[in-house]
């Protein structure tokens, strides 16, 4: 058994980074670091990613892949996220992502991971000491990531359906191809003179 636990602040209200955290995906997103990759493709969603929603996790950890099944088991918002394996090689896997507003714009984001290596006492497939290793610098990475975004410093992905990306590729290329970013905030804007004349 062993326990990952990472931490940081982020200038952010907690709603907001709650939100942020409410779709694995987007941290999964993050996981990029040497060695470490993520991937999280959600199967079942339970009103808004709430308890009962399953999703894959596909990881590659130095070069090993593992893939997984989830549920998520606790939803409080704006508190806590959890999900544990409910199919895959681990033994044992569970994830808790804790959330407390230390102001109106800082939010303290806690995530733990309890795994238990696939495999038998030795891991089999990996060696417990480098995954540990793997999972901590992972982890870490995805937070300070977060971080960025969420303080204005990155980029987020955005996740949309189809139609709707091609229906923004359409406008992309009448704006004589700027960036989509450009595109959308021109939509907002647009949207906002709507609203006021409304108003």
């Amino acid at each position: 058994m062993t326990v990952v636990k990472k931490s940081i602040d982020i200038k952010a209200p907690v709603d907001t980074v709650f939100t942020y955290f409410a779709r694995p995906e987007h941290v999964s997103d993050q996981m990029s670091e040497k060695g470490v990759g993520m991937t999280v493709i959600p199967m079942d969603i339970k009103a808004g990613m709430g308890v009962g929603t399953t999703f894959r996790v596909i990881g590659d950890f130095s070069g090993k892949r593992l893939e997984w099944d989830c549920e998520t088991t606790e939803f409080v918002r704006e508190e806590r996220i959890s999900a544990k394996m409910i199919k895959g090689k681990f033994k044992r896997w569970e994830i808790t992502t804790e959330f407390k507003g230390l102001s109106d714009n800082l939010t303290n984001v806690s995530m733990t991971v309890d795994y238990e290596m696939p495999l038998g006492p030795l891991g089999g497939i990996l060696d417990k000491i480098k995954f540990a290793k793997s999972a901590e610098n992972g982890l870490e990475t995805a937070l300070y990531k977060v971080r960025g975004l969420l303080e204005g410093n990155g980029s987020i992905p955005v996740y949309i359906t189809l139609d709707a990306y091609q229906k923004l590729l359409a406008e992309k290329k009448k704006m004589n191809n700027v960036p989509v970013s450009t595109v959308l905030t021109s939509i907002l804007e647009k949207y906002e003179s709507v609203e006021e004349i409304k108003n």
